[in-house]
């Protein structure tokens, strides 16, 4: 705990002192120049919280910090969200919408991290080991409830129309009106990596190859395959996969899409029921840009809420 409460309180510092440089120097984050001083608040909270957690080691109860811990997690997590699209963007792109925003993001989704995996032990009940560290013995792996690895499945299906509609551009196939070579030369004009353009070319969509990587996180965690190292890993092989490596996307993930699905489908309904007017963008009409955004806003919330779903059981199942 000694450990978990300093790495909280040098990121608390860090965080704060990126928000107030912003908010000092005139840097506006997601486009307002106020959400510099709520990341400095942050900061400051959280690193308050890390140095209390260093002057409660051995550890022993103390319900008020722990929700001060998940307070400040939260917030951090809500200042990630989007850092999924900005790893996209920066890989198949080469360039992100903003950079103080991307590094705000990056920040906070540590952060999140941190403040995670800290506020569990301070929960009535958690022990203190030599040095203050909780002592934990790892589950034998197994499989998730049969509940949660429904949910997987529907995560999984709600994907499947995207990938085949994405394939079918990538084959040079219609889908709502738009062509394969429509949108190949939208990806030029929008300054798509050549990566991204050499793939297109040959019949692979990169965000399809993201999905299908998706999908094989998404069982991971929900089956026992996931808790360990397979046979082909050969120096770690049989050894326990660290629970940081797969919930880390996982939450990442969970974070970015569910939302972002979840508020699309509410859009899409309100847009559908002639309520408001989508936005065209690239589009030619109105009837082909609602038939790919409910295409892409399924996808992602099914997958995202799915994945959240499995990180919680993951998270509970590989807890000592």
């Amino acid at each position: 705990m000694v450990r978990n409460g300093w790495a909280v309180t040098g990121w608390g510092l860090g965080y704060a002192g990126f928000g107030l440089g912003c908010a000092l120097g005139g840097t506006r984050l997601f486009g307002a120049d106020w959400p510099g001083w709520v990341v400095a608040a942050v900061g400051v909270a959280s690193a308050a919280a890390g140095l209390a957690v260093v002057r409660r080691t051995p550890v022993r109860r103390s319900p008020g910090l722990r929700w001060l811990l998940w307070l400040a997690c939260g917030a951090a997590a809500v200042g990630a969200w989007g850092l999924l699209m900005d790893l996209v963007a920066l890989l198949f792109g080469q360039r992100v919408d903003s950079v103080p925003d991307a590094v705000e993001r990056t920040l906070a989704a540590v952060g999140a991290v941190l403040l995670a995996r800290t506020a569990p032990g301070l929960r009535p009940g958690a022990r203190g080991g030599p040095g203050g560290r909780a002592e934990r013995v790892a589950p034998a792996p197994a499989a998730a409830p049969p509940i949660v690895q429904l949910a997987a499945w529907a995560g999984t299906l709600a994907f499947v129309p995207y990938v085949l509609m994405k394939l079918l551009w990538a084959f040079g196939g219609s889908f709502a009106g738009i062509s394969g070579d429509q949108m190949y030369a939208s990806y030029v004009r929008n300054g798509s990596s050549g990566l991204w353009l050499a793939l297109e070319r040959r019949g692979l969509d990169g965000t399809v190859l993201l999905a299908l990587l998706g999908v094989f996180l998404l069982w991971g965690l929900v089956r026992p395959w996931g808790q360990v190292f397979p046979r082909w890993t050969l120096p770690l092989r049989g050894r326990r996969v660290p629970r940081w490596l797969p919930l880390t996307p996982a939450l990442l993930g969970a974070a970015s899409l569910a939302p972002y699905g979840v508020v699309g489908i509410g859009y899409l309904t309100l847009c559908t029921a002639g309520v408001t007017r989508i936005r065209l963008g690239e589009f030619a009409s109105e009837q082909s840009a609602l038939e790919i955004s409910w295409v892409g806003m399924c996808g992602f919330a099914g997958y995202g809420v799915a994945l959240a779903v499995a990180a919680r059981s993951y998270w509970r199942r590989t807890r000592g």
